[in-house]
């Protein structure tokens, strides 16, 4: 059995070090304060890091891929925060995050799930298309390795919970933030990640309609964003 973790230990097929992107992430965790949105993904994506694995069937070519694949989650991830870093704009899908980091109004959980929600619906689609153009294949012949991926961001998903403080602030039935983080769902987001990234794949002879869907993909995916920080204090 094959072992799935969200940031592999080892480098992958294609020469990719994910271990180095886990210590670059350690680094910023150091350096960014924990009330910082941002940090507060960060803190979460090492989190599930830390953890054993998930073991599943398949056999070493889809764990090849599956690894590829979060190689690739991690860069994006990493190339938003350097694009910030000097001055830049993120991906819309990753603007919101950005742009809220230090409010005061918004809860941790919620930095948390909009992160999720930024490395799912456009991370992710773009990846596969990415991979697909590299090995020369079709979508399809990624599907497995796509959704062991999912399951690997479900761990990311599952510790979200951890972000809620304990205490007079945990959040109740009747919350109004238990209401929004509750209307998010990953498994509509992994649905509609891999819907987008057949089409992207699809659209490939077609430049222009490719990137006029990527930038609307984008902006969908930053409006979920922008409401899942609404701030609430």
């Amino acid at each position: 059995m094959a072992k799935i973790q969200l940031f592999a230990a080892r480098p992958d097929e294609d020469g990719r070090a994910p271990d180095c992107a886990w210590r670059r992430m350690d680094a910023l965790r150091a350096d960014w304060p924990d009330g910082d949105g941002v940090a507060v993904f960060n803190r979460l994506c090492l989190s599930a890091a830390d953890d054993t694995g998930v073991s599943y069937g398949g056999g070493h070519a889809v764990a090849r891929e599956a690894a590829a694949l979060r190689s690739a989650l991690v860069e994006r991830y990493l190339a938003a925060v350097d694009a910030v870093a000097v001055g830049g704009r993120a991906p819309a899908g990753w603007r919101p995050l950005f742009q809220y980091r230090r409010h005061p109004g918004v809860r941790p959980a919620q930095f948390a799930l909009a992160g999720v929600n930024a490395h799912v619906g456009h991370d992710l689609p773009l990846a596969t298309v990415d991979l697909c153009r590299a090995r020369g294949c079709e979508p399809a012949e990624l599907e497995t390795a796509f959704a062991h991926v999912g399951d690997a961001l479900a761990l990311l998903a599952e510790r979200v919970g951890d972000e809620v403080p304990a205490g007079p602030d945990t959040l109740r039935v009747g919350d109004p933030l238990t209401h929004l983080l509750g209307s998010w769902s990953l498994d509509r987001a992994l649905e509609a990640a891999w819907s987008s990234a057949r089409v992207l794949w699809g659209l490939r002879e077609v430049p222009p309609l490719a990137e006029e869907f990527r930038e609307r993909m984008d902006a969908g995916v930053g409006l979920v964003g922008r409401c899942l920080l609404t701030p609430y204090g």
